[in-house]
């Protein structure tokens, strides 16, 4: 699926990452990859003004379904299995970015990797692992 063709498709099947802000933006999909932008705002600060750590994990299972979904279409019962996440550094009150990497695409499951940087920070500020389940084609 194209980054248009995801966007068409979450709109209806994830409208709750879809608010009307569209804070959080899918920017590219590519051979096993796909890349999210969380817009910054401040509803994802946590005290210490600092993105908070629910918000983070929601970019990055987002991601995971967006490059999951970008690889095998528009199946909307593709559920998480796992995900585990890694908080690296404090990021500060800006836009965050998630790098979502396949690192096997099953027929039933899919594992892959998220990496999420901000800029003007060296290295990432959390990093994710995921194991989706995807249900059985009909």
């Amino acid at each position: 699926m194209s980054v248009e063709e995801l966007d068409t498709f979450m709109d209806v099947a994830f409208p709750q990452m879809r608010d009307g802000d569209r804070l959080t933006v899918i920017e590219a999909v590519g051979p096993l990859s796909a890349q999210l932008r969380l817009r910054y705002s401040d509803r994802n600060l946590r005290p210490g003004g600092t993105i908070s750590g629910p918000a983070m994990m929601a970019l990055a299972d987002y991601a995971m379904y967006a490059v999951v979904l970008a690889h095998i279409g528009p199946v909307a019962l593709a559920v998480t299995t796992n995900l585990s996440i890694n908080f690296l550094r404090k990021p500060g009150p800006a836009d965050v970015v998630a790098e979502a990497k396949l690192l096997k695409l099953g027929r039933r499951l899919a594992v892959g990797e998220v990496v999420i940087t901000q800029e003007g920070l060296d290295g990432p500020v959390a990093h994710v692992t995921s194991t989706y389940s995807i249900p059985p084609r009909s």
